[in-house]
């Protein structure tokens, strides 16, 4: 295979698909994305499929509230059923300093239109009848948040790019990237050369590899976050909000007549592994004990293990490179990053084309480490 792009995306996930998406329709010509495995093969099938704009960061906000906007006419544009379920998150809050975090961050989400608000015990109990309230003392809930099937997402977009003239080459791994003093020149693939002076990296926890090959550092390291499905919930209500207990980060939401569970384990160490083990149940167990004790009586049916990537704020990086020219990357969303690709997709389409996006990134460019000016996210599970 030999050929010439306007664009290389490298990526098959939500960002890269996305991107590739929002281009053809821009009406970029000659778009390719390059995937070495299948479409959704990496973090985007694995992920938890939460969607929400309740963050604490403002541009945060201003992308979940983006792509909340794409999730919901997604069924007419691109075109594809997203199992979209809008039931809201809840936040429970246990300890003064948690609720004064989330009070600030409500007043920074109501002030750009989200309508997220502070509720009581007794409200948050309402909501998702499963907890317990031992130990709470408020909660944080958004209506317009919920939850989608992730790898639906990025088929719609891979179809809807396929439409506007887009190519996308499923099992073809990038070899290397060819640079010309300041200037890119090709990606070179396992199939062949792609001669390109745009390439996009969306390539999620593997793309400190893809930035190395122009000698870009993105600072992103791979960690190993496991889910698991339940046995069916008598009588489980239909509008079961996604549910997270913030001190230990243990969260679930309806998955066809059980649960999706998951949360947290800080003696995961970084790296691509994979495999599911069950030396975390012990720590989801303690913690459903605390704040769902009827779940405890659930069968496991199924569940599987994906990996986040982690930049050291916890926030994500994009934007262009300095140098080389034309390199730009969407990556490092440590948990969020399904839920912000409809938008991160538009701004990597404006800042291809010399558009001004929709919201500024900047702040969120890898050269703020270098900087020191990280730009931590509170707001994380």
């Amino acid at each position: 295979m030999t050929g010439r792009a306007s664009v290389v995306v490298i990526g098959g996930g939500v960002m890269g698909t996305s991107a590739a998406y929002h281009l053809a329709r821009a009406g970029v010509p000659d778009v390719v994305l390059v995937e070495r495995d299948e479409l959704a093969s990496g973090s985007t099938s694995r992920a938890a499929g939460g969607v929400r704009a309740q963050f604490s960061d403002e541009l945060n906000i201003q992308l979940g509230a983006r792509s909340l906007e794409a999730f919901a006419r997604f069924a007419e544009e691109p075109g594809q059923d997203i199992g979209l379920h809008r039931v809201g998150y809840l936040f429970l809050l246990s300890t003064p300093e948690e609720v004064a975090s989330f009070e600030a961050g409500v007043r920074l989400q109501n002030s750009l239109g989200v309508p997220s608000r502070m509720i009581d015990v007794a409200e948050a109990e309402r909501l998702s009848p499963l907890i317990t309230t031992d130990g709470l003392l408020a909660a944080a809930f958004s209506p317009d948040d919920g939850h989608c099937t992730p790898e639906s997402v990025v088929h719609g977009y891979a179809a809807g790019a396929r439409r506007h003239g887009a190519r996308i080459l499923r099992h073809c791994a990038v070899t290397g990237i060819e640079v010309h003093g300041d200037t890119i020149t090709a990606v070179v693939t396992e199939r062949g050369r792609i001669e390109t002076d745009t390439v996009i990296c969306a390539a999620g926890a593997w793309s400190r590899a893809v930035g190395a090959m122009v000698g870009v550092d993105l600072p992103v390291e791979p960690l190993r976050r496991q889910i698991a499905v339940t046995e069916a919930v008598p009588a489980l209500p239909p509008d079961l909000p996604m549910t997270i207990d913030f001190a230990s980060t243990f969260y679930f939401h309806g998955e066809g007549p059980g649960l999706l569970v998951g949360m947290s384990d800080p003696d995961e160490e970084p790296g691509f592994a994979t495999e599911p083990h069950d030396r975390w149940i012990p720590r989801l167990c303690a913690a459903m004990e605390r704040r769902a004790p009827a779940l405890l009586d659930l069968r496991r049916t199924g569940g599987w293990a994906g990996l986040y990537e982690i930049t050291p704020d916890h926030n994500a990086l994009i934007g262009e490179a300095s140098s080389p020219s034309r390199f730009l990357y969407a990556t490092g969303f440590s948990g969020h990053g399904f839920l912000q690709g409809p938008a991160v997709g538009e701004v990597l389409r404006d800042l291809c084309l010399g558009r001004v996006p929709f919201v500024d990134v900047s702040p969120l460019s890898v050269d703020r480490f270098a900087a020191d000016a990280p730009r931590p996210e509170v707001n994380r599970v």
